[in-house]
């Protein structure tokens, strides 16, 4: 028995208390950068909802006000100057280089006092995809809709770009993987004109490769939906054109 107490007062040792309290430091780090990343989660996934509840506030207030007021919505024509150019980005100059006398209609709706340029509405019934196209493209305007890339007005001879983010909780393009050939996408201009697109094509590229936007489509409608993939590091492109 003596043995026994000495042999187990051997290996407690000093070295071994300092590697027990390493070991105990350790796993209350582990536990506690796991409850801040679950919490990060959380509130990404919270700011995510609450940013996307913009986009379908615009579609429920345009409802209501069409509902209650049975009215056509006013639309606001903005110039720049009397030609606008369009540039994928500001040190890139596009494949095809597109001029535009006149820019397209954009209606206007303010929500806590930030207004929201809105040149379209998206809508792609199977996947239940319904977003106002916003027609600039920024980080913040992202966040809460879909918005104009590239092109000319919605529904016009060309080829009408938008992006989207890819949300692992399915709004906005999160459910863009799933559509197939033949899937209907709905355009609606801000004039009411509904024009309905068929898809035809589904692919994935780099991000450098902007060749989806390019405005050479034999006098076709097109549309092009455009979202992240394979974490970010690809683009998924979607290619629809008009049903006659």
């Amino acid at each position: 028995m003596n043995q026994i107490l000495v042999t187990e007062k051997i290996y407690v040792t000093p070295e071994l208390r300092r590697k027990k309290k390493l070991y105990k430091l350790q796993f209350f780090c582990c536990v506690f950068l796991a409850c801040l990343l679950f919490s990060y989660y959380i509130y990404a996934e919270y700011d995510r909802t609450k940013s996307e509840e913009v986009s379908q506030e615009i579609l429920a207030g345009l409802a209501k006000q069409k509902e209650t007021e049975n009215t056509t919505v006013d639309t606001t024509i903005k110039k720049v100057d009397d030609i606008i150019v369009v540039a994928l980005e500001d040190n890139e100059e596009p494949e095809d280089y597109v001029v535009l006398d006149e820019p397209p209609a954009n209606l206007e709706y303010t929500i806590n006092n930030v207004t929201y340029n809105i040149e379209a509405f998206l809508r792609i019934p199977r996947l239940g995809i319904d977003y106002p196209v916003f027609s600039e493209t920024s980080e913040e305007l992202l966040k809460r809709s879909v918005n104009k890339y590239w092109g000319k007005g919605p529904n016009e001879v060309g080829n009408y770009c938008i992006v989207g983010h890819n949300y692992k909780n399915k709004t906005m393009f999160g459910r863009l993987s799933e559509i197939v050939n033949d899937d209907i996408i709905e355009l609606e201009g801000v004039d009411g004109k509904v024009v309905k697109y068929s898809v035809y094509n589904k692919y994935v590229v780099n991000p450098t490769d902007t060749s989806c936007t390019s405005q050479l489509t034999n006098g076709r409608r097109e549309v092009t939906l455009i979202t992240c993939t394979n974490y970010g590091t690809q683009r998924l492109v979607v290619k629809a054109k008009e049903i006659k």
